[in-house]
């Protein structure tokens, strides 16, 4: 398994960044629908006096927003993935864009609160039919939008470029991670349309005018999970937190398999959907070439940029480094 050397010219850090993945046309389909429904269901929320078809439509421009902001990342990962001022190409802008995407969740989650409670201690009149009928709409809406999301969804991404050959694994392909945080956030607004109908039925015919503005936080309370859980993975990425625990274990086992060798420092972390750089730094008794212990890599787990220093057992002194 041999990789050019970061001084080679012609030596890309592309990583297939600059491909169009499968999922993104399929994911601006959903942002026009979600977009289009969410205007719908705001208006008619403030004009019938319904906070759950409020709350569901505020839901819905969460995502929408979330959703347009994972598109501008896939386009800007894209046009810059040759720009060389990206010491490891552009993968982290997908996870800049779910991280404000993440913020941006939060703040709908406040306002959705704020506004349930108030219509908790100021109840208002609530027009049913017309209400019930809307969330009926933006139910079948996200029902499309699931299966939009759906149909492919699982789908490999054999776009995926190797810039280093071999480093990511041979016949391995990723799944898209943007495509599948998408397909969670149709089903999130899909159960929160439920949430909606199902309140504005128990406010019509059993009097319980309270559902309506209960279920608006049970929908913030979901808005608000889904936001802390995307804050905490795309700051992992942003922070360059070391790789699982099973990865980094089986970097350090294959590297050691021989038994020549002893791994004195590693780092691995994310730098995109999918793929990992990693630095390696071994003492040896037979000081092989860095390519000798890179070829003992796992395959399959995406290291696609992996820099490896050899030490002599003996005198501890550097003798070679490397890097793809």
């Amino acid at each position: 398994m041999h990789s050019p050397a970061h001084t080679e010219p012609g030596h890309s850090h592309t990583f297939g960044q600059d491909r169009k993945r499968p999922g993104e046309n399929r994911t601006l389909l959903v942002i026009a629908l979600t977009a289009s429904m969410m205007v719908v269901e705001i208006v008619a929320g403030i004009a019938f006096g319904s906070m759950a078809l409020l709350a569901d439509g505020l839901h819905m421009a969460s995502h929408a927003a979330a959703l347009s902001i994972t598109a501008v990342a896939y386009w800007m990962a894209r046009r810059h993935a040759a720009n060389p001022s990206f010491s490891f190409g552009t993968g982290k802008i997908n996870a800049l864009g779910g991280f404000t995407g993440a913020l941006l969740l939060a703040g709908f989650a406040l306002l959705m609160v704020w506004e349930s409670l108030h219509r908790l201690i100021n109840p208002v009149e609530i027009v049913f039919n017309q209400a019930i009928l809307v969330a009926v709409v933006g139910l079948i809406v996200n029902g499309i939008s699931v299966f939009i999301l759906g149909v492919g969804g699982e789908e490999h991404d054999h776009h995926h470029h190797h810039d280093h050959h071999g480093a990511s694994g041979h016949g391995h392909h990723h799944h898209d991670h943007n495509l599948r945080s998408a397909y969670l956030h149709v089903l999130a607004d899909t159960l929160t349309s439920l949430l909606a109908i199902f309140a504005l039925l128990a406010a019509k015919y059993f009097g319980a005018i309270w559902m309506d503005p209960f279920m608006g936080i049970i929908g913030a309370i979901l808005v608000s999970r889904w936001s802390w859980g995307l804050v905490k993975s795309t700051s992992a990425v942003l922070l360059d937190r070391q790789a699982p625990d099973d990865l980094v274990r089986a970097i350090r086992s294959s590297v050691e398999s021989d038994g020549d060798c002893r791994v004195t420092d590693l780092h691995v972390w994310s730098i995109g959907p999918g793929i990992h750089a990693a630095i390696i730094a071994l003492v040896s008794e037979k000081l092989s070439s860095p390519d000798d212990y890179r070829k003992r890599l796992p395959e399959g787990h995406g290291l696609v940029h992996v820099s490896i220093e050899v030490c002599q057992a003996e005198s501890r002194q550097a003798s070679s480094s490397g890097g793809e």
